[in-house]
């Protein structure tokens, strides 16, 4: 399976509503033909999501960034991932994460025990190792990505955790971390934007005990970020700024770099900046 350097994560481009069909798939193709290997399916997409893409496009990968276990049945993800892959060989990736307390409710329970059991059900569906990743932060999960799966793909993380991670994947295992982008030379005013988007995950145990393992403080992590904690998370600036991240990335140990365009609108399809962004990923 083939990912390319660099691959694009969305929630915009997997929407439901049919008005909104024609122009994903459109963007779909546009991807494809801008050089990124890969489309990442944002807000927890089933594996239906990823097929109208696929068969829209000729070569891209699309993935699931990331399928919550708690969503979708094990057996049932197995029947339609064996399904798909007999149809379109290596152009889907599973992408499998444990989400959070705050967002699942009562279900929820030991994330690493529920993932292994999960896992353990995929392997009796059929559905091979090498065709999965998870969404791995803290290093347990991290090993399983290793151990059980193709490799990783850790979710707001920085250059740090990219770094951290490939020491515990080792040599071989798929890293392929989110990084998010706001699009803009004022700084101030990207600042801002990042900040509203850092707000909805400020609230997620799972993403602030991380930055925490990565060296942030209390102080960092109140009132929306510090500007250290920002810029960290965050690939500020114009083209020059992204083009430096997704190096610093790949220079600390990711194959493919996931970018995720940060915006004041969370849904939009950011297909301006797909194409400017497209000038600086070779």
């Amino acid at each position: 399976m083939e990912l390319g350097r660099v691959g694009i994560w969305s929630v915009g481009l997997r929407s439901e509503d049919p008005a909104a069909r024609g122009e994903i798939l459109e963007a779909a193709a546009e991807l494809e033909e801008l050089g990124y290997g890969a489309i990442w399916l944002g807000a927890s997409p089933g594996v239906g999501h990823a097929r109208p893409l696929i068969e829209a496009t000729s070569r891209i990968v699309v993935a699931t960034g990331i399928l919550s276990i708690w969503d979708h049945p094990a057996a049932e993800v197995a029947a339609e991932h064996l399904a798909l892959t007999k149809d379109r060989p290596g152009r889907f990736l599973l992408g499998l994460g444990v989400s959070h307390g705050a967002l699942v409710g009562e279900r929820y329970r030991r994330p690493y025990t529920a993932m292994t059991e999960y896992l353990d059900a995929l392997d009796e569906g059929g559905v091979p190792k090498e065709e999965r990743v998870l969404a791995a932060l803290g290093p347990k999960m991290l090993a399983a990505s290793r151990d059980r799966a193709a490799g990783a793909h850790p979710y707001f993380i920085t250059v740090e955790h990219t770094r951290r991670a490939r020491e515990i994947l080792g040599d071989g295992p798929l890293l392929a971390p989110e990084v998010k982008v706001v699009l803009d030379e004022d700084r101030e005013n990207a600042r801002r934007i990042a900040r509203e988007h850092y707000s909805g995950y400020a609230r997620l145990p799972n993403y602030t005990n991380n930055l925490e393992r990565l060296g942030f403080t209390d102080e960092d992590l109140r009132d929306g970020g510090s500007d250290r904690l920002i810029d960290a998370c965050f690939a500020i600036g114009g083209l020059e700024a992204v083009r430096a991240r997704i190096a610093e990335h790949h220079a600390a140990g990711a194959d493919h770099v996931v970018l995720q365009v940060v915006t004041e609108n969370p849904a939009a399809l950011t297909r301006r900046e797909w194409r400017e962004i497209a000038q600086v990923i070779g």
